[in-house]
């Protein structure tokens, strides 16, 4: 089956987005230019998420993707919760007095975050209120343990990602009494999603990151060649200190069938990630809460079967691995990814194409000869070279739908096969997965002259 060029387009330009940043935000000059996001599926219904928000209370902004396993209700709920707990973990004590303050009044809320949202992008409205209690719980302990020192970075990352997912367990173990939602939190809780989330603040980068999506820098060299330096591990078998970390937290008897054909007990290809109950409770726990579960529940194949060799749960966590970078002028982009575009792409070719595709749209400033006599030829060979770089370029207006056109496109010289592309693009839901995986990017543009 064969696509035409615009029917291409249509599908790979289908969920792209775009966001400047505003040049002055009344606080400060932001480090972050825009950012350009982009999903392909390969899975029906996708289980990538991604998630953008500037942070209102506190400077910095968020940006994330998250892959889902064994369905997409886990990534979905992490994608519209995780930025909050981030942003609180990062308020000052007056500030979470003013909002508790708030909503014991019944007066309106201080905005947290401001959301950089595609149309497509879900929020699910039925689960919101629930949503809210479990996050204001979370505020008011930490009212309640204000130590008056400011909360590093690092720290909050670290503290919002663990209190997510001990809320999605408790939400599962408790229920609730709306069938829809009873059936809501256990679909969360079950299924799983791995998480790589950016901090950016001035100069300060934080890459916060559980499971196997990455975050990229794009840095450009003296001699204006690109490189690329990795800003996240991941955390699988291919990782040695991780296969050590979770070996370390487990008896020695259960050593030789922790990791089996590169998955944690077999089964798992992520060694940390939200949600995944069924490698963090105890049997016990899970026998009673599918026993009182939803009917739907019993009826799923995954909910039902006990991993082999279960012992010593938790033998998952959701704790991410945070690594911060201080940017350089030399640091152009960021690119953040599920795991679906690293299968594809080595980051080395990741770093040059964003790099000649951001550098190639700049170069429509005139050209600027700068005195010299420059005759006709000259000139018009100046243009025909100008003209073949843009026209490339020039048929994505967004660096992640871009990348994409690469990723499933390129053929052996690294260059997009028209034809591949089409072939590729063409292939129905069931056959796709197998060729594929969801492809979601975030390509983060930095403000060299800021930095």
């Amino acid at each position: 089956f064969y696509l035409t060029p615009p029917q291409v387009n249509s599908i790979l330009k289908a969920n792209e987005y775009s966001f400047k940043v505003p040049e002055f935000d009344g606080k400060n000059i932001s480090s972050v230019l825009g950012f350009d996001s982009n999903q392909l599926p390969a899975n029906a219904p996708i289980e990538d998420r991604r998630s953008a928000a500037t942070c209102l209370q506190t400077r910095g902004m968020l940006l994330g993707v998250f892959d889902g396993h064994a369905g997409c209700a886990c990534a979905q709920a992490v994608s519209e919760r995780l930025f909050y707990y981030i942003a609180v973990s990062l308020l000052p004590h007056e500030t979470l007095l003013e909002i508790e303050n708030a909503v014991e009044s019944g007066r309106a809320l201080l905005p947290i975050l401001q959301w950089h949202k595609h149309p497509n992008d879900y929020f699910s409205k039925e689960a919101s209120k629930l949503y809210f209690n479990s996050l204001r719980t979370y505020w008011q302990e930490l009212i309640d343990l204000n130590s008056g020192e400011t909360t590093d970075v690092r720290e909050a990352l670290i503290n919002a990602f663990k209190r997510l997912d001990n809320d999605i367990s408790l939400e599962a173990q408790v229920g609730d009494p709306n069938s829809f939602l009873n059936y809501l939190v256990l679909r969360v809780a079950f299924s799983g999603a791995t998480a790589c989330v950016a901090h950016v603040d001035g100069v300060d980068l934080h890459i916060a990151n559980t499971g196997d999506s990455r975050a990229m820098l794009g840095v450009q060299e003296e001699d204006g060649s690109w490189s690329a330096v990795n800003l996240s591990y991941d955390h699988n078998a291919q990782n040695e200190h991780e296969v050590e970390r979770v070996k370390m937290e487990h008896p020695k008897s259960e050593e030789k069938n922790l990791v089996k054909q590169d998955r944690l007990l077999g089964l798992l290809m992520p060694f940390r990630a939200f949600g995944d109950v069924k490698f963090k409770w105890s049997i016990e726990l899970q026998k009673r809460v599918i026993e009182s579960g939803p009917d739907q529940l019993n009826d799923n194949e995954y909910t039902k079967f006990i991993p082999p060799n279960y012992f010593t749960p938790p033998y998952l966590t959701a704790e991410p691995e945070v690594i911060h970078h201080k940017l350089r002028p030399q640091d152009k982009f960021l690119v953040l990814a599920t795991d679906g575009l690293w299968e594809t792409m080595h980051r080395q070719d990741v770093a040059r194409i964003v790099g000649e595709y951001l550098t190639g749209v700049h170069h429509q400033q005139p050209i600027a000869v700068g005195g010299y006599k420059v005759t006709l030829g000259q000139m018009h060979g100046l243009l025909t070279e100008r003209r073949a770089r843009i026209s490339s370029v020039f048929e994505d207006q967004n660096a992640a739908t871009h990348l994409i056109r690469h990723a499933v496109g390129n053929n052996e010289f690294g260059t997009v096969d028209h034809e591949r592309l089409s072939k590729m693009l063409s292939l129905p839901e069931e056959l796709a997965r197998m060729y594929r995986d969801d492809i979601t990017i975030i390509v983060v543009q930095f403000n060299s002259h800021v930095i």
